[in-house]
């Protein structure tokens, strides 16, 4: 009877950790390579495995390929590029119909703006605390 009252606690555990720790893959998409650095380091800190592009044609070849991607986080403004974060999480949705989507920028944007994001997407205004994206992630990947 202990024995399987410890393996119940036990059990009881992995389900209160599995709760506690929301793991997921992340694709930053983000031109400046120290804030994007700095992203990873962050993110990774809260458990998730981070996949990174600095341009929209790295994070569409990411995209393609047959892995894991629960969420984007990309940049909105990003130089030397056609392609946007705006564009680039409209192709994104279109590979990986549940992807969730998180833009960020620096620069100030309307609520007019606010209407090119794909449905669901969030937003997190730069310059961003740790606290902030992490709180900002786990809105994003609630259910």
């Amino acid at each position: 009877m202990a024995e399987s009252g410890k393996k119940a606690s036990i059990a009881a555990i992995r389900v209160v950790v599995a709760e506690m720790v929301v793991m997921a893959v992340i694709l930053i998409v983000e031109d400046d390579g120290f804030i994007r650095d700095d992203a990873e380091i962050m993110l990774q800190d809260c458990g998730h495995d981070i996949l990174s592009a600095s341009d929209v044609d790295e994070a569409l070849s990411l995209l393609r390929l047959p892995q894991r991607i629960d969420a984007l986080f990309t940049d909105i403004y990003l130089k030397k590029a056609v392609l946007g974060g705006y564009e680039l999480a409209q192709q994104a949705v279109k590979y990986r119909l549940n992807l969730r989507v998180l833009y960020t920028t620096g620069n100030t944007i309307s609520e007019k703006t606010k209407t090119l994001f794909v449905a669901g997407a969030h937003f997190l205004q730069k310059p961003y605390t740790r606290l902030q994206l992490r709180n900002s992630v786990e809105q994003l990947l609630a259910p």
